[in-house]
């Protein structure tokens, strides 16, 4: 639970640099970075109750969302299937990144970053901005193009930062890895 806990923090403390908004009612901010971080290390089930762990937080009033929103009105808006798509998308990060015996190569940390922290999320977010904003879907996601070359810069970060705490302190994984000598001994699929 105290792993749940930081990541919350570390999502939340994101947010404290404020936001902006381009083109749109939805605000860019640093927090999905820590939305693919905490998928990365915390793998899929903590994750998601990190995610879900903050997103209660925030309906409850406290201003933990980018620019110190919070309370049920931010589950109205725009951003709200973003903020829905940090669920899924840090189980999904967490699913792939934690997918094998073998300790994650740098490819496929980014691929969990790219699918799950800009995918899954976009997925969940431009149709509830669509509906909301009352744009038509191909709209939404031609002014949600704005987001993109911020969160390919997150997704690089958080790849980068996860294959250096692999190899500075993999204990902060909460989980151990075959080292390839092992894996070939054991039979398990070889494949990187």
């Amino acid at each position: 639970m105290a792993r749940v806990a930081v990541f919350v923090a570390i999502v939340a403390a994101l947010g404290l640099p404020g936001s902006f908004s381009v083109l749109g009612a939805v605000p860019i901010t640093a927090q999905t970075f820590g939305v693919m971080l905490a998928g990365a290390v915390l793998g899929p089930r903590l994750s998601a109750l990190a995610m879900v762990v903050l997103l209660a937080l925030v309906a409850v009033g406290l201003p933990l969302l980018a620019g110190g929103r919070g309370g049920v009105s931010v589950f109205v808006g725009p951003s709200a299937g973003y903020l829905a798509g940090w669920v899924a998308g840090a189980f999904v990060t967490g699913l792939i990144v934690h997918s094998a015996a073998r300790k994650p190569a740098i490819w496929r940390t980014a691929l969990a970053t790219v699918v799950g922290g800009i995918v899954v999320v976009y997925a969940f977010g431009i149709p509830v901005q669509s509906v909301i904003t009352r744009l038509s879907l191909e709209q939404t996601v031609l002014t949600s193009l704005v987001f993109l070359p911020g969160d390919l810069v997150k997704a690089t970060l958080a790849t980068l930062t996860v294959t250096t705490l692999l190899r500075a302190y993999p204990r902060a994984f909460r989980r151990t890895w075959l080292s390839p000598r092992e894996q070939d001994a054991s039979g398990a699929d070889v494949t990187r």
